[in-house]
């Protein structure tokens, strides 16, 4: 309970001193100057006009970005400078308690970033909370990674997607969100600070952790759960839900559970166990990819909708050839980090865009069935690979989803099928169908293809017969429109990889906008990505944060 007692002990130190309201002060750093952190402080302290009284000053940093639009580039950085008399703020992770025998039980289904951070807030609340996670643990599941990348082998329960810490867990660990307005941004990056995130998280511009410190940090969480007398349980897999139709709720789910060996890509159903338990409230946080969950939603007659998404390809560059574009300089040197970019164009009506960014990454892949090829992208915490990646993507709607209106509210989730399985058959296996750039925007086959990150392969494949034609047509549109506009990114340097298509859900399901119910069932509450309500680590887990607060209040 080592954790928990850090956080008794900021109580009493918050209790016990006076905190001060600080001098907020922004200065202009050069990157060379930035190495030297001492001298940093040094010059905030001048800049708060502390004199001899300076040496005992605390200076936290608040934020740290970087401006290469001009000649040369440079960090701003804010910080707040305090006396030697006034006690910093300490921002706050969640309030741990004990909840071994609480009154209260609420079932999460998935131990993604939504589901993990369900847990946190209903111990902070005074809830038990029973989290349920078809995939392994950390430890275990990097066995199965390791099958995909080496023996282009999948497990449909255990890969890139499930598994303790979701699809989170390899996404390299950006921490960034576009709204404030979701929650607790600070809580959040306290939390994983407390489990072993850098400091820094809470002052970067765009944060990130890096996939390669990520298991450590999820492990961690999942201690804590568990020391405050919450469940975690691995290999097991919600497959039915007993419904009470007519006083709306959920009675009870089946489990099935597998045993560590159990739960490979030999496993029988005979090799298995299932079991009914009953569930007072259900937090439904499975993830994008649990296609599974949305077709035993729709068999059992719980209203989904349909929902757009995106889809596209991986984009891969030397590293190097982005930072001499985004830096405008022939080596980025020491000081500088590895450069990444955001793309967007508007080519026919529809938007083109770079999504998840990862520079110094790799492309890894993200298929969760046999018969599929889907990539994705991660970075290590210190971006140093060779080659820069990045989702480019288009945007998907009903209009594309036409021809599998037969599936009703699973046309999107289709589509998305019929692509993957497009790529899996231009190759055969994980290898993942792939083509220079120049070649794509000529539309000739590659005679070869680069050295790239991919680890199980690639095939020079013309993309023209895998993507469809709204996809490709404005993917080499905007490929054109990018070369004029950033000189050196058209490049047959450069690669295309085949297909980005887990972008986000193409299912949602409903909730009710106050009380985040499902409309049919009062005591099922949708949460994160899989429903459609989230978009990364840090908006699943606020939006996990909000409906576990939400799930207490209902009966």
């Amino acid at each position: 309970m080592r954790l928990l007692q850090k956080f008794l002990d900021k109580e009493l130190l918050l209790g016990r001193y006076f905190c001060g309201m600080p001098q907020r002060i922004q200065l202009k750093f050069s990157p060379q100057e930035l190495g030297n952190t001492d001298w940093v402080d040094e010059q905030f302290k001048q800049a708060a006009g502390l004199g001899k009284d300076g040496a005992s000053a605390t200076v936290l940093w608040r934020k740290k970005s970087l401006d290469a639009r001009g000649k040369m580039p440079y960090f701003l950085v804010s910080a707040d400078v305090y006396t030697a008399d006034e006690l910093p703020a300490l921002t706050q992770g969640f309030k741990l308690q004990n909840v071994a025998w609480a009154a209260k039980t609420i079932h999460i289904i998935g131990a993604g970033p939504a589901g993990l951070f369900a847990a946190l807030a209903l111990i902070e609340l005074g809830v038990k909370p029973v989290v349920i996670e078809r995939g392994k643990e950390v430890r275990f599941r990097r066995r199965d990674l390791a099958k995909m990348n080496k023996e282009l082998v999948v497990n449909p329960e255990s890969n890139y997607c499930f598994g303790e810490g979701g699809a989170g867990t390899y996404s390299d660990g950006k921490l960034y969100t576009r709204s404030n307005k979701r929650g607790p941004v600070e809580k959040v990056l306290r939390c994983l600070i407390d489990h072993g995130a850098p400091e820094a998280i809470s002052w970067e511009a765009h944060p990130h952790i890096g996939t390669n410190k990520l298991p450590q940090l999820v492990e961690g969480i999942r201690k804590t759960i568990r020391d405050c007398g919450g469940e975690v349980r691995f290999n097991s897999k919600l497959v039915d839900l007993d419904l009470e139709v007519g006083n709306g709720k959920v009675k009870k789910i089946e489990i099935q559970q597998f045993s560590e060996e159990e739960n490979s890509v030999e496993h029988t159903d005979s090799a298995v166990k299932k079991y009914w338990e009953s569930c007072e409230q259900l937090i439904l946080a499975t993830g994008h990819s649990a296609r599974d969950i949305f077709e035993l939603l729709s068999d059992k007659g719980v209203v989904i909708e349909s929902k757009p998404f995106a889809l596209g390809v991986r984009l891969e560059h030397p590293q190097a050839l982005i930072d001499s574009i985004q830096y405008k300089c022939d080596l980025r040197g020491d000081y500088l980090p590895p450069s990444s970019y955001s793309l967007v164009e508007q080519i026919r009506g529809r938007g083109v865009f770079s999504f998840c960014m990862c520079p110094g990454g790799i492309i890894a892949p993200a298929a969760t069935d046999v018969g599929e090829v889907v990539v994705n992208g991660w970075s290590p915490s210190k971006r140093n690979g060779p080659f820069a990646n990045s989702g480019y993507v288009v945007g998907v709607d009903d209009q594309d989803f036409a021809s599998f209106s037969a599936h009703g509210e699973l046309r999107a989730l289709r589509y998305q099928q019929s692509v993957e399985r497009a790529a899996f058959l231009a190759t055969g296996s994980l290898v993942a169908p792939a083509q220079r750039m120049e070649d794509f925007i000529q539309q000739r086959n590659s005679a070869d293809l680069p050295l790239n990150s991919y680890l199980p392969g690639l095939m020079s494949v013309n993309l023209d017969s895998v993507l469809p034609t709204a996809i490709h047509q404005r993917v080499r549109e905007s490929l054109v429109v990018l070369g004029k506009k950033m000189r050196g990114f058209r490049t047959n340097d450069a690669i295309l990889v085949g297909v980005e298509s887990r972008t986000s859900s193409p299912v949602r399901i409903p909730r009710d906008s106050e009380s985040l119910q499902h409309p049919q069932y009062d005591n099922l509450y949708p949460c994160g990505e899989g429903a459609g309500y989230a978009g990364g680590i840090m908006s699943a887990a606020l939006d996990g944060m909000r409906v576990a607060q939400a799930a207490t209040l209902g009966d």
